[in-house]
């Protein structure tokens, strides 16, 4: 096995060590090319993850050798050119997160056995006000996808009606993500109980497909409305970021016709299959560069 490889990223060079370990042993695929998914990935990827505090999924000894490391608070031996933010916890506490702004440090949390970078849903500079709201839909276990597609078009839709853009992604687990831009001024409180009314009223106009039940057991089959992820230090799995399943499922964005697709699953895509998806145009060029106030969208919820 060779020890270490160099690889130059900007005015960064890179050390990785141990290349060929296999951190997908089923797959044969290596931390090489973990690294060097993330680099591929990373023009499309760090504009979704600039400013943001990271909470990083480590898997060292591969994603079938125990538990992964989850961690918050950056390690002592990461180097001091990659971006840091202390943040308060809710104990009073603070954890210092890493911030990805480049492709080396994208490359170099690869490097650390990073499979899946979370991100928070705000900014390290206003960590109480979020410019994303995400809408999880996840749906009973062995159920059709068709479920979850169905479920996103009257989740986009009711949106459309609230006068919010929305996106979609992939999960690269389960379900699918709906994600809203917003402008920063409202907090976590207040996005977090609007996403809630809205689930709501997509449960009570939908009882026999959509719930907003939280026990598994209470769901009946139906999709669930998950807006837990709307909270102070929350975080959601990034787009383009790789899942610790069988197959290395990657989180992609979609557009809204691809709904309409009858092959579309929450693993579609891989780091196999990535590459054609990235030579085509970005889905989520199209969408606004602003995020947008909650104050009309939450009259017009009220008056539903």
């Amino acid at each position: 096995m060779t020890e270490t490889r160099e690889i130059r990223i900007g005015r960064r060079t890179l050390t990785v060590r141990r290349p060929d370990k296999l951190l997908f042993p089923d797959d044969g695929i290596t931390k090489a090319d973990l690294v060097d998914h993330y680099r591929s990935v990373s023009r499309r990827m760090l504009p979704q993850l600039r400013d943001r505090p990271l909470m990083m999924v480590r898997h060292p000894d591969g994603i079938d050798g125990g538990p992964p490391l989850v961690q918050k608070n950056i390690p002592g031996h990461f180097p001091d050119w990659i971006r840091r933010a202390g943040l308060r916890t809710a104990d009073g506490t603070t954890v210092t997160h890493v911030i990805c702004d480049d492709t080396a440090t994208l490359a170099y949390l690869a490097e650390q056995a990073c499979v899946t970078p979370h991100r928070w849903l705000s900014r390290a500079d206003r960590p109480d006000h979020p410019d994303r709201l995400i809408v999880d839909l996840d749906p009973a276990e062995g159920a059709d996808f068709e479920d979850v597609r169905w479920a996103a078009r009257r989740t986009c839709g009711l949106l459309d009606d609230l006068g919010l853009p929305s996106q979609l992604m992939t999960t690269g687990s389960s379900g699918l993500h709906v994600v809203v831009g917003l402008d920063r001024q409202a907090d976590f409180g207040t996005v977090r109980a609007f996403a809630r009314r809205a689930a709501e009223v997509l449960a009570l106009r939908h009882p026999d497909r959509l719930t907003t039940e939280q026990r598994k057991a209470d769901r009946k089959g139906r999709v669930y409305l998950d807006v837990q992820r709307n909270a102070y230090g929350q975080t959601a799995v990034a787009p383009y970021a790789v899942r610790a399943l069988p197959g290395a499922p990657v989180a992609t964005p979609i557009a809204r016709e691809e709904l309409d697709d009858p092959g579309l699953h929450a693993r579609r895509w891989t780091m196999a299959t990535l590459g054609d998806r990235l030579a085509d145009a970005d889905p989520w060029a199209g969408m606004p560069r602003r995020g947008r106030s909650l104050r009309t969208a939450e009259r017009r919820l009220a008056d539903l």
